[in-house]
């Protein structure tokens, strides 16, 4: 009996409503895990993912095409922002931005993606999210509009 078989890999990329710095250091490994988490039940592989004090890089492998992406980071957000807030891992309410960036990568760009996913920190240190958002559009050539854009204050 035939089948379908895929590899795609894909990184997401989204932001805290207001793009507020809630996600102290203490708690970002218990944020990373939950995520992982609901990836995992939705039979997805993340090959990295870096929780930010003010935006998310996951990096995964897009295995169940009976989950469209917009419904996966649905998904991610709705349940995400519930354990956060549920388990108070952030000073007040806490929820994610609406909209996010999908940026998809070869198998022979894994490794260097996975780099830089796991980076994130070093990464900030030279060049603002913004800039890095930015330039990841302009790198895949998707045209935007800048009052469609996160809510940037860097």
């Amino acid at each position: 009996m035939p089948n379908t078989y895929t590899q795609i890999y894909i990184q997401v990329v989204f932001a805290t409503k207001g793009r507020d710095v809630k996600i102290k250091s203490e708690v970002r490994a218990e944020i990373e895990k939950y995520i992982c988490g609901i990836f995992n039940n939705k039979k997805q592989k993340v090959l990295a993912i870096y929780v930010n004090p003010d935006h998310v890089h996951i990096f995964f492998s897009y295995k169940n095409l009976q989950i469209t992406i917009p419904e996966l980071i649905k998904t991610v957000k709705i349940e995400s922002t519930n354990f956060i807030n549920e388990k108070k891992l952030c000073f007040g309410k806490f929820s994610w931005q609406e909209g996010y960036g999908a940026f998809s990568y070869a198998k022979s760009q894994k490794d260097k993606v996975v780099n830089y996913v796991l980076n994130q920190e070093k990464h900030h240190s030279k060049k603002s999210f913004r800039e890095e958002y930015i330039e990841m559009l302009n790198v895949f050539e998707i045209e935007f509009k800048n009052k469609y854009l996160f809510e940037f204050y860097d």
